[in-house]
């Protein structure tokens, strides 16, 4: 079984906890069977109380042993207390797998957990995780990023999908889909996605537009016209696309572009495949129409997406 450690301080975000831990609580269920150990843990153990007021009870870390260490994140001065780094950095010692989600970075940060590695955090404070950690290689515009066993997230909901992202690292991509569909969620956005994504600020009202969504996501290939979209979900056509406008201000067709092009970024951002593979994979019909979806949407063509992830792996 799989122990996974959730480490909280005086000030932690409950969201950034209780998110995650919530995914893999799941899993259990969908199982049938326990495959994850949970274990709340605080450098002093007992209750710890959040940003909001609540209190968590926790037990301290004496003696105990993880295979996933998992910093939530909160107010950030009180997390780098050289009692909380201490605990971490021991904690982390041996633990095969280190994350945090949001600000919990800065936590990483301080135990030297992050040197050298690529990572993120909440859009709002990645300049100070840079500035305060030169070391550290600071990618805002990520969701999450993995760099050799050690995982960061950006704010609250990200969390879900690192711990999406883990879920399916150890038990396949079956079983993260299954525990997106159990949270109603979208199934993981790709670490790479933007932040500051377009389709990521949409936020249908319903769960019949945020399957759709899903649907679409998981279908990028084949042609996605509303009937196709409007079956899937068990709407006419005409129920379908305006309940999709009207919940998301976008049309279908739109929102799938948005889909293509945000699938299509990624690759090129983290792979070597031509253009052209990766506009046949992605559902565009051929390279033209995906640059002409870039630049309407980025104001740049693909290949410099491409160029520009190159000079910043330099």
């Amino acid at each position: 079984m799989h122990h996974i450690g959730f480490f909280l301080y005086p000030g932690h975000q409950i969201l950034d906890f209780a998110g995650p831990f919530g995914a893999f609580e799941a899993v259990t269920r969908i199982a049938g069977r326990p495959l994850y150990a949970l274990e709340v843990l605080s450098r002093a153990g007992g209750k710890v109380r959040g940003s909001g007021g609540a209190m968590v009870g926790s037990r301290a870390p004496k003696g105990v042993a993880l295979d996933t260490l998992i910093v939530v994140g909160g107010d950030i001065a009180p997390m780098r207390a050289p009692g909380e780094v201490a605990a971490v950095r021991a904690l982390a010692a041996k633990a095969a797998r280190v994350a945090s989600v949001c600000t919990g970075a800065f936590l990483l940060a301080e135990a030297g957990l992050l040197a050298g590695r690529r990572a993120t955090t909440h859009w709002r404070v990645a300049h100070l995780l840079q500035r305060e950690y030169p070391a550290v290689r600071v990618e805002a515009d990520h969701i999450f990023i993995a760099d050799r066993g050690v995982w960061t997230s950006a704010g609250i909901t990200a969390g879900i999908d690192l711990a999406l992202a883990l879920i399916e690292a150890d038990h396949g991509v079956e079983m993260a889909r299954e525990v997106a569909r159990e949270l109603v969620v979208y199934h993981r956005r790709s670490g790479g996605q933007s932040q500051f994504s377009p389709l990521s600020q949409m936020e249908p009202a319903t769960d019949r537009i945020r399957l759709a969504l899903t649907f679409a996501r998981d279908h990028l290939p084949e042609p996605l016209g509303v009937e196709r979209l409007a079956e899937a979900v068990h709407l006419s056509p005409r129920q379908f696309s305006r309940a999709f406008r009207r919940e998301t201000g976008e049309t279908p067709a739109r929102a799938v572009e948005r889909l293509r092009v945000e699938a299509a970024r990624l690759r090129l951002r983290e792979g070597a495949e031509p253009v052209e593979q990766i506009a046949r994979a992605v559902g565009f019909t051929d390279p033209e129409r995906m640059r002409r979806a870039f630049v309407k949407l980025h104001g740049i063509p693909p290949q410099a997406i491409r160029r520009a992830a190159r000079q910043n792996a330099d």
